[in-house]
């Protein structure tokens, strides 16, 4: 991409998004550095110029063009930008909140950052006041900025939204609401341009936009990433793997991993019982389940895009095992682990129920981190190039089908084993 000065992006954290923000914030520093440096090293080269002169000169045009007096900064280095607009949350004790830019954001294309499934405590009027958030007060807080932000005059509006709040609630049976639809509309009525999403629930919800774009992301190349790093998938001692559709619901995201890893598909078939509704991990509404296919013997890898309670996970990682695979192995896009998931979680685990979770870090958990048993994969990398690539007008063809990166990554791996055989 070529180096163009961010001088119009900012980047808003919420309350309950600002841990993610923070991550998505460093890669665009790094990014923009980087970018400058290769600009500078080429142009210099090119034109037969003075490396550090060129680069005094860049931020001599800077300067001239700021709205600012200046950019702060030394004139003979790089010069970061700060992209954080400060912004003061106040809860009050009633619950309700608000929102006070404390910078402009006139003209800037703005950046909103939310993660509404943060149930951890979180320090509000500056550290007098320790709540924890429900989805619902993320929500709150996530509109009441958008209206602070719409209402100070930014040029554009975008959600970074890596867990859709209410994703689950895009179907209508009997006399029920559309939930999502209802975000979706709200979002677009206060002059929302862009939500950015991390493998949505459902593709229907794309379609309660009339003039809002969703960009939907995938960490297929991240989890795969960490998958190669915990089962052997080339060279002599190559793990015989299946990738295995937890439902039929799952089979195309499935299919996608079997394509990817050129291995076998097979699928969990589960009769539901609609009318049961799930509280925590050890309930469930499965009442018989089918295995379309085999895993005997062999590395069982299955994909979800979300994780609530966990218990029609812990079930089917059960029924794998039982059915002779060596490893049941899960990658999970939006882990939320509801109530008490992570605790049982790691009670299947000393019971060898699993091997490995794969997740992102798409909703902040840091307890997670420290489990043996649960690797985190990060996207803020891919969120940040993202970002950038709308920010400048350019294409996101091969971040949203990301199948040649991953042939690449493939091919990697079974290079290096052929070269430590």
């Amino acid at each position: 991409m070529p180096y163009s000065e961010p001088t119009n992006l900012g980047v808003i954290a919420c309350p309950g998004g600002a841990a993610f923000a923070d991550e998505v914030i460093t890669h665009l520093r790094h990014m923009y550095k980087h970018r400058f440096t290769l600009k500078n090293d080429v142009i210099s080269k090119r034109y037969t110029l003075d490396k550090d002169k060129l680069i005094k000169d860049i931020n001599f045009r800077n300067d001239m063009v700021t709205s600012d007096l200046v950019v702060r900064g030394a004139i003979d280095k790089y010069r970061a930008p700060d992209f954080k607009i400060n912004t003061a949350f106040t809860w009050f004790a009633n619950g309700e909140i608000k929102a006070e830019l404390m910078d402009s954001v006139r003209g800037k294309d703005i950046y909103i950052f939310q993660d509404a499934e943060n149930h951890q405590p979180i320090e509000m009027n500056g550290g007098k006041n320790v709540v924890t958030f429900s989805v619902n007060d993320h929500v709150m807080t996530l509109l009441v900025t958008i209206d602070a932000v719409q209402q100070a005059g930014a040029r554009s509006i975008t959600l970074v939204l890596p867990a859709f709040p209410y994703s689950r609630q895009h179907k209508k049976k009997g006399r029920e609401g559309l939930t999502a639809a209802l975000l979706c509309h709200i979002y677009e009525m206060r002059g929302v341009d862009r939500v950015i999403t991390l493998d949505i629930h459902s593709r229907e919800i794309v379609n309660a936009f009339n003039t809002t774009h969703l960009e939907n992301l995938h960490a297929s190349y991240q989890v795969i990433r960490e998958l190669t790093k915990v089962v052997n998938l080339s060279g002599p001692d190559k793990e015989d793997l299946v990738v295995v559709s937890p439902d039929t619901g799952a089979i195309d995201r499935n299919k996608f991993y079997a394509t990817g890893l050129k291995v076998p598909l097979a699928m969990i078939y589960k009769e539901r019982d609609y009318s049961v509704v799930t509280q925590n991990a050890k309930q469930t509404n499965i009442k018989s389940v089918k295995l379309l296919g085999d895993v005997k013997g062999k590395v069982a890898f299955l994909a979800d895009d979300m994780l609530g309670t966990g218990g029609t996970l812990l079930k089917a990682m059960q029924f794998l095992q039982e059915q002779g695979a060596t490893k049941v192995i899960a990658a999970i896009s939006v882990p939320f682990f509801t109530g008490n998931a992570i605790e049982l979680f790691d009670e299947a685990y000393k019971n060898g129920q699993f091997y490995r979770i794969i997740g992102t870090n798409a909703v902040y958990h840091p307890e997670l981190k420290e489990k043996e048993w649960f690797i985190s994969t990060n996207v803020s990398g891919l969120f940040a190039n993202v970002i950038t690539r709308i920010h400048h007008n350019q294409s996101l063809s091969d971040l949203l089908d990301n199948r040649t990166i991953i042939d690449k990554l493939i091919k990697k791996s079974d290079d290096t084993e052929e070269t430590q055989a």
